[in-house]
């Protein structure tokens, strides 16, 4: 199986560097492609990509769309398994992608796997959990019986690092190109439903979380309201999303007081609570005008769209 590296970027900083040099000894051990699909970049953080063997396809920065531009870049891929990052999602080591892609080498019913994301090392109490919580130490196969048992967590992925069948991908319809954020929930979604599994691949790792401010946290969850109320098939059919939240927040009290972060208490009810009312805002959004949905959402350019 030939494999294909998409980093989608835009001014990625010294970053695209970092990951380049962990990835290259493994991508030049199996012949593989990387491809980078920059949205017109100008901090120069590209150039030294010139000298190497590297696809680099340049788009204008307004036609950035979180779904489109995968698609793109999946199309012009040569790989049977195409293997996305993120600018800032940092591999552990070179053999991070070979633990990645295993599970779809050795089992055709894998319709895609998804790695374990670490914190980074100036991550903050709330950013760290966050990867704590939704990236257990467990590696695990999901498929559409595990329902009942695991609510919304059945269709929770990350393309900040994941790999794809290409086929397969290309057989649900690519990744959707109305979609705000999560395009690689919305796929997975489709995949389940045709009968395919999805591996969680613990051992396969990554650096990556970001210390969003509660204002942030607001925004970002604003846009994930937005996308299951446009979407909400993905509710009916893998149960409300409110529920997982909820457990998170009890975890992450008990890990507060576990730790005796008692100080953290306060931003804790507010953060918790401007989460919350994001996402319903977001699940009604249609009422609300598109000047402040511009305000409120952090993915401002899918309003321009």
């Amino acid at each position: 199986m030939r494999l294909s590296i998409i980093i989608p970027t835009y001014n990625p900083g010294v970053l695209i560097r970092n990951i380049f040099e962990i990835i290259r000894p493994y991508s030049q051990k199996l012949d593989s492609e990387i491809i980078i699909i920059d949205s017109s970049s100008t901090d120069g953080s590209l150039d030294f990509l010139e000298k190497e063997n590297v696809k680099v396809i340049k788009i204008p920065k307004s036609e950035f769309n979180h779904g489109g531009t995968r698609n793109k870049a999946a199309h012009l891929a040569k790989g049977d398994i195409l293997v996305y990052l993120t600018q800032d999602a940092i591999p552990v080591d070179s053999h991070s992608i070979e633990k990645l892609i295993k599970p779809l080498v050795e089992d055709t019913k894998i319709g895609m796997a998804y790695g374990r994301q670490l914190p980074r090392a100036d991550a903050d109490f709330f950013g760290a959990f966050a990867r704590k919580f939704n990236y257990p130490e467990e590696s695990q196969i999901k498929t559409l019986k595990d329902v009942n048992k695991l609510g919304i967590k059945t269709v929770f992925v990350s393309n900040s690092f994941a790999a794809y069948r290409k086929d397969y991908l290309m057989e649900v319809g690519g990744f959707p190109t109305n979609t705000i954020l999560s395009e690689d929930t919305y796929v997975a979604a489709r995949m389940l439903k045709k009968g395919w599994a999805i591996a969680y691949v613990a051992e396969a790792q990554v650096y990556h979380s970001h210390n969003y401010t509660i204002i942030e946290e607001f925004k970002r969850y604003f846009d994930i309201g937005v996308f299951y109320g446009r979407e909400k098939w993905i509710l009916k059919e893998f149960a409300q999303a409110e529920g997982e939240g909820v457990k998170f927040a009890i975890e992450q009290l008990r890990t507060i007081i576990k730790e005796k972060k008692y100080y953290l208490i306060p931003s804790f009810f507010v953060r918790n609570a401007m989460k919350f009312l994001g996402y319903r805002l977001g699940i009604y959004e249609k009422i609300i005008p598109l000047s402040m949905k511009k305000k409120i959402s952090m993915h401002k350019q899918f309003w321009d769209q």
